[in-house]
């Protein structure tokens, strides 16, 4: 009986340490899952709140360039334009036409300018070579003209 007594209490002893052993590994399990949970929050947080913060940056930046647009088109003067556009309709001569091209690219270029600083620089500059080449064909089609006009004198002369 005495083994049986012994028996049972190694049996109750064992059980007793299984049961710490298994009630502390849980309670390790427990808070591994915890710790987990709570890292896989803040992850989650940091990634929303840095896409949402991404996204909202954006959408300012879209504003603003949709604000100078309309501000943009509201200051367009309906009458100055129309003014420019008639008077464009029957210009009095080349140089006339000359200087409200021009003028009209200016005016156009001032605008885009003001709006989007990068582009209006790039179609100044394409503006500027445009009217410099404009203008030195024009002096090399005033050149021929007097050239041959000096030929038809000489030939005109030895008649």
């Amino acid at each position: 009986m005495l083994y049986i007594h012994l028996f049972d209490h190694q049996a109750e002893s064992d059980l007793q340490r299984a049961t710490m052993d298994a009630t502390r590994t849980t309670r390790q399990l427990e808070e591994t899952i915890d710790e987990f949970e709570k890292q896989k929050i803040r992850d989650i947080k940091k990634i929303f709140g840095e896409f949402v913060t991404v996204e909202m940056s954006f959408h300012a930046k879209a504003l603003e360039v949709y604000t100078l647009a309309y501000q943009s088109i509201q200051s367009v003067d309906e009458e100055e334009d129309l003014e420019v556009f008639r008077s464009s309709l029957h210009p009095p001569d080349y140089h006339s036409r000359l200087d409200i091209v021009r003028a009209n690219s200016k005016t156009s270029l001032d605008r885009t300018g003001s709006f989007l600083s990068t582009t209006g620089t790039s179609q100044q500059q394409r503006a500027s070579s445009r009217q410099t080449r404009e203008e030195e064909e024009d002096d090399e089609d005033e050149s021929e003209e007097e050239e041959d006009e000096d030929e038809e004198e000489d030939t005109d002369d030895k008649h």
